[in-house]
């Protein structure tokens, strides 16, 4: 099994490009964004706690989301592998990450970083019209962003599994540079 995270600022296109690397593939696509609205759709204790951190623009704090991760790669039956989008946002949750997967015998094999300027990323995601995605709340993310998960950047550069892709091509050509390089690293 092969263990692929993406990372890249709100709005760079990883849940779209794990979406297609998940049906194209049959990696198991752990989207926290996804798990996080289905708590809140359901309003379950988990879910009420969590709108109210992404009302304000907030991050999850790094307990609940790994809990939330935990529970998703447990239930997962036989899956090729798992593609990691969303998590993970904090150094913390990268070295929980590590140890997760080191206790059902896993390790990240390879981590995409899609790179887009924030003008970019701004224009994409009030195109997509969330009811979170205000310019107030997108510009708190991107603050969020930078002081928390770049740092995970360098965590993953120094342990030579950082791959950057530039995501202001298409979505096609996104997908094609991603699936040439994880041909190449013998993921695919």
């Amino acid at each position: 099994m092969k263990v692929i995270v993406f990372l890249g600022p709100p709005g760079s296109g990883k849940g779209t490009q794990a979406q297609i690397l998940s049906e194209k593939y049959g990696f198991k696509h752990i989207a926290t964004g996804d798990i996080f609205r289905w708590h809140m759709e359901h309003n379950t204790e988990l879910g009420k706690k969590i709108g109210q951190y992404l009302e304000r623009g907030e991050l999850v704090p790094d307990e609940i989301t790994v809990r939330v991760v935990e529970d998703a790669i447990l239930r997962e039956k036989n899956p090729i592998g798992f593609i990691f989008d969303g998590f993970p946002r904090t150094l913390e949750q990268a070295r929980r990450l590590d140890e997760l997967l080191e206790k059902i015998g896993l390790r990240v094999d390879i981590v995409i970083y899609l790179k887009v300027s924030k003008d970019e990323a701004i224009r994409r995601l009030l195109a997509r019209g969330r009811h979170d995605d205000r310019p107030d709340t997108i510009a708190r993310r991107f603050d969020e962003y930078k002081s928390k998960t770049e740092p995970i950047k360098k965590y993953y550069e120094e342990r030579g599994l950082l791959v950057e892709i530039n995501g202001e091509q298409t979505i096609e050509q996104v997908h094609e540079s991603i699936v040439n390089t994880l041909k190449s690293w013998e993921i695919i």
